[in-house]
């Protein structure tokens, strides 16, 4: 089972939802690095779970352990090892699910590749997975402000069903974005959202929606012409995130309905800098930044777990039925905000040292 992410700054992660711990290691990192645990703990923070009253209710401190790769705060140049343990799982609640599959996870698809599946919580399937990603991208950014000062990657939730949020990708915060417990950067829709999850989590049911993300200051640049374009590993990285159904950027499919003239961004000098008029492109051209700002989005479907028994079948064949059990989002997407933030910088990283290498 590949969990490798990156070719230069690559990360591997590990464990299983309702196993020992999980984690990340990080090859690729380079020396001379200044990393504070302290950071890399706020952004796990973020992620995890039992955070507020619309998440799921799962308490985990999420605590960070640095196992090897520094030495007094700074990187050594060799593999940076994190762990975090699981101090809350709860593996009997899943006694049932582990002989029958639940409609929409990977209980069924897992059998078929492997012939065999971690039955608590998902396994490597759980968005508990995703504690490793978070944190090598705490640490990838702080790579980025060392190489890259002034880089910002900021990610909200732009819709959740029909309610969605108007957000200027240029001005929005991180303060607008953390001062509310769903993460949008529309104080008017914050409410309303907040009583959508709780509406829906009450009948036992779930919700999806789009996170929307820009990259600031992205340097013209990075990406590859051809199989590893900048945007096609952003999708790549977006799609790999669980729950994840669709990615656009720039335009996206709405571009479909302008004409060339209507669509194309026209070119000007700002500065003594080759800049864009218009952003249709979302900062990617030929699968190369180009120095304006990236912006996309990314659609996550409702949560397949659901507290309401639904048809399915048994690991033997049986048809049979299964009520969903255990601690469960009813809307993955404010906590799926500093995912997509953190998948991003790895993306960015990793595409930025590979340009360095090419230039030095």
């Amino acid at each position: 089972m590949s969990s490798t992410f990156g070719q230069v700054f690559r990360i591997h992660t590990f464990g299983e939802s309702h196993g020992g711990g999980v984690g990340v290691v990080i090859d690729g990192c380079p020396p001379r690095i200044a990393v504070s645990q302290a950071q890399i703990q706020h952004e796990l923070d973020r992620r995890r779970p039992g955070q507020s009253e619309i998440v799921t209710p799962r308490k985990e401190a999420d605590t960070a352990e640095i196992l090897s790769g520094l030495q007094d705060g700074v990187t050594l140049g060799c593999p940076i090892a994190i762990l975090v343990r699981n101090t809350d799982q709860r593996p009997g609640a899943y006694d049932e699910m582990a002989a029958k599959y639940r409609p929409s996870h990977a209980d069924y698809t897992y059998d078929a590749k492997y012939g065999i599946r971690s039955g608590s919580g998902g396994g490597r399937a759980s968005a508990r997975e995703t504690i490793g990603r978070v944190a090598a991208a705490a640490v990838a950014k702080q790579v980025l402000d060392q190489f890259h000062p002034g880089i910002e990657i900021l990610a909200w939730v732009k819709s959740i069903q029909e309610l969605n949020a108007d957000v200027d990708s240029a001005t929005v915060t991180v303060a607008d974005i953390e001062s509310n417990i769903v993460r949008t950067g529309d104080p008017a829709m914050v409410e309303p959202m907040i009583e959508r999850i709780k509406a829906i989590r009450a009948d036992g049911n779930s919700v999806g929606g789009v996170i929307e993300c820009v990259i600031r200051n992205c340097p013209p640049g990075l990406g590859e012409p051809i199989f590893d374009k900048l945007e096609a590993d952003l999708a790549k990285a977006m799609l790999s995130i669980p729950a994840t159904k669709g990615f656009e950027i720039g335009s996206g499919f709405a571009g479909t309905l302008l004409t060339g003239r209507e669509h194309n961004d026209p070119f000007r000098m700002v500065d003594g800098q080759v800049r864009t008029t218009s952003n249709r492109s979302g900062g990617v051209q030929g699968g190369i930044s180009n120095g304006e700002t990236i912006i996309f989005r990314v659609a996550f479907k409702p949560t397949a777990t659901i507290m309401s028994s639904q048809e399915t079948v048994t690991a033997s064949g049986e048809n049979t039925e299964l009520q969903g059990k255990g601690r469960h989002d009813a809307c993955v997407l404010p906590r799926a905000v500093p995912i997509v933030e953190a998948m991003a910088t790895l993306v960015l990283t990793d595409h930025l040292l590979r340009q360095r290498a090419l230039i030095h």
